[in-house]
């Protein structure tokens, strides 16, 4: 029976480069792609594996097909939310609101070809004053299905809401003008979100890699590393990671704390250790749930248990080689507060669970 870590090291195998347009194609065995499919598939990378393994022999295989069907499912969903984007944001603009879309589509655009990369919520910032009138608004495509998250701040960027938009830039979409964060606060969200959620999900390492390798020549790494510093040591170790873990070319002006930053020992093999898991509480009920039903309330319990990426994050703890216990232990008791503090509701967004 494989372990977690050699599990973690087939995904790291199978999505190495992979957002390039012409990867190099994956060395993986047929049975080590069949031993992380359902991962790939549940993590919504099975688009970006496809794209990898397509002129191989594991191409063909029952796991090779599967991430096939994925990556077809993911042509098609990318095409209802371009369309859900470009309504959203008209809808907005027709109140006299200027949203921002962060993540998502703005990272997906990027890509070389349309459903490799999975994305479910359209995340959008509006200014404080017109939270209430933007989500009146936007009921309707709510209603409807589309899944959207409206944000008045992104908290880990140590930005304002005006200094946002002030380095936003309009992409174009079809027939529409798509206003999006600025690639230094792009990346550093992308960086400081993954961190935040244990790095669970190895498309969001595959993000940096195409962001690092997509950064335009007047980028701004003075404005994009201000903020506070254990976050910005965060986000260096983020890169390191997609460097180190996924083959990520860092550009030519990196900045040598970039170049030089040195992985906790720790790091790598956590990511590996989450990568090999099957299951994760983010595709489980919520907690509050449980807490009402016991059956199954030990299995909650052990998978709500932080891996060593997310406890630090949350805490905001620095990226050193001190061990993590402690990290995790506190970020326990932090989330266990904040359940208690809701009151213990069922949440309905994925993200809300915090129990």
């Amino acid at each position: 029976m494989r372990n977690n870590s050699e599990r973690g090291k087939w995904v790291a195998t199978v999505l190495t480069q992979a957002w390039r347009r012409e990867p190099t194609p994956s060395q993986i065995s047929a049975a080590e792609l069949a031993g992380i499919t359902p991962f790939l598939l549940k993590t919504g990378s099975g688009g970006l594996a496809w794209w990898r393994i397509q002129h191989t022999e594991v191409g063909t295989s029952s796991a090779g097909l599967k991430l096939k069907h994925a990556y077809i499912s993911q042509v098609l969903g990318e095409e209802l939310q371009e369309k859900e984007i470009v309504q959203a944001f008209a809808v907005l603009r027709s109140a006299g609101i200027e949203p921002l879309l962060a993540k998502g589509w703005a990272v997906t655009r990027l890509y070389p070809g349309p459903g490799l990369r999975s994305s479910t919520d359209i995340d959008l910032c509006v200014r404080e004053q017109e939270r209430l009138r933007a989500k009146e608004r936007l009921s309707a495509l709510v209603a409807q299905g589309c899944w959207l998250d409206l944000h008045t701040e992104f908290r880990p960027l140590d930005r304002t809401v005006e200094e946002l938009y002030i380095h936003s830039q309009q992409v174009p979409l079809g027939e529409a003008e798509i206003r999006v964060l600025g690639p230094e606060d792009q990346l550093r969200l992308l960086c400081l979100h993954m961190l935040y959620h244990g790095v669970f999900r190895p498309v969001w390492l595959c993000d940096l890699g195409l962001a690092l390798e997509s950064l335009p020549s007047d980028f701004d790494w003075d404005y994009f590393f201000s903020g506070k510093h254990r976050n910005s040591d965060g986000v260096l170790c983020a890169l390191g990671l997609a460097h180190q873990l996924l083959g990520a070319r860092l550009p030519e002006n990196s900045p040598s704390a970039l170049k030089n930053r040195h992985l906790p020992n720790w790091l790598v093999p956590s990511v590996l250790e989450q990568w090999g898991k099957m299951e994760h509480y983010m595709y489980s009920l919520p907690m509050a749930f449980h807490l009402r039903h016991p059956k199954g309330l030990f299995k909650a319990l052990r998978l709500r248990w932080p891996n060593p990426i997310q406890a630090t994050a949350r805490v905001g703890g620095p990226f050193n080689e001190l061990p993590r216990l402690l990290f995790q232990v506190a970020e326990c008791f932090q989330r266990t507060g904040k359940c208690l503090a809701r009151g213990l509701s069922v949440s309905l967004h994925k993200y809300d669970d915090v129990c």
